[in-house]
């Protein structure tokens, strides 16, 4: 059973559209410092602290003005981080942990990612970049002061800058031990995105890679920002489960991916969540996954 979770990235009120999946059974919230303008955590505590049972994911990689200055203050930037507006820096990774940990209102999140590693300018040195923010974090998973860390990237899978099998090599070299705090990938899934739905079909990709590893996998932006479901005619909705909506077909689709773990939706409506919960309760087999996707994207001849 692929899970349901919580995305804020694009929530116009984190807090109700939390308060609603909270209720609703959600397994997991994602968020991370930038959301909202860099509001988002502080927002969803209270709605942590009534749903404790409800696991979180944060973020370390993007920040505001207002968190770059807080960060220079206290020496866990350089002017040159700042001005970029990202880092991974180990002295970051630590800073901005404490800083989450203050807001969410959480003691212990659950996940932290390297939040688009990848995003940094210059990649001839990115592997030892990230195996040095994995050392941070195992120090940091040791402190007991998260669970767990990964990498969410948009692009980095697909752009080559890493796979699954390296960041898994990372977090072992940064620990010195096969055993790791290594816990979780993000990617982007949908019917837009079909490749790590093919080429976990194959056997293969960051989908397979991570359950073969014993890590989770979130697939974000399931309905491409919102522009998915509009985009799907009756027909083809149909052609995944007859009757289904574009929203129903989409999230299907994904949530049927061999390997994945669970699926990040946002919504502020309590019936557009169990919509979603109902969408994704029986999932597609292989071979009309296999189907689907050279339909949407044929494999070159």
């Amino acid at each position: 059973m692929t899970l349901l979770g919580m995305g804020t990235y694009r929530s116009r009120d984190a807090a109700t559209s939390a308060g609603i999946a909270a209720s609703a059974g959600c397994a997991l919230i994602d968020t991370a410092p930038v959301y909202g303008h860099g509001a988002h955590q502080a927002a969803l505590a209270p709605v942590l602290r009534t749903h404790p049972n409800v696991k979180v994911a944060t973020k370390v990689g993007y920040l505001t003005r207002g968190q770059a200055q807080v960060a220079l203050t206290a020496g866990a930037l350089t002017d040159e981080e700042a001005a970029f507006g990202h880092s991974i820096a180990p002295a970051y990774v630590r800073h901005q942990i404490a800083m989450s940990r203050i807001e969410l209102r959480r003691f212990t999140p659950d996940i932290v990612y390297l939040h688009n590693p990848e995003h940094q300018e210059e990649r001839s040195d990115l592997h030892a970049r990230i195996r040095a923010a994995f050392a941070a974090l195992e120090d940091e998973a040791a402190r007991g002061m998260i669970r767990g860390y990964g990498v969410a990237t948009w692009t980095g899978f697909d752009c080559g800058a890493f796979t699954v099998s390296d960041l898994v090599r990372l977090a072992r070299e940064a620990a010195g031990s096969t055993q790791t705090a290594l816990t979780a990938i993000q990617l982007p899934v949908s019917m837009v995105n079909v490749a790590p739905i093919r080429q976990s079909l194959n056997g293969c990709g960051p989908l397979h890679e991570a359950n073969e590893a014993g890590l989770q996998s979130w697939a974000s932006a399931p309905l491409h920002g919102g522009e998915l479901p509009s985009l799907i005619r009756p027909k083809l909705a149909d052609i995944v489960r007859p009757g289904a909506s574009g929203v129903d077909a989409a999230l299907l689709m994904t949530a049927s991916a061999p390997g994945l773990t669970g699926l990040l939706i946002s919504t502020t409506n309590a019936g557009h969540w169990k919509q979603a919960a109902e969408a994704v309760r029986d999932l597609l087999p292989d071979h009309r996954l296999k189907e689907l996707c050279e339909l949407l994207d044929p494999e070159p001849t």
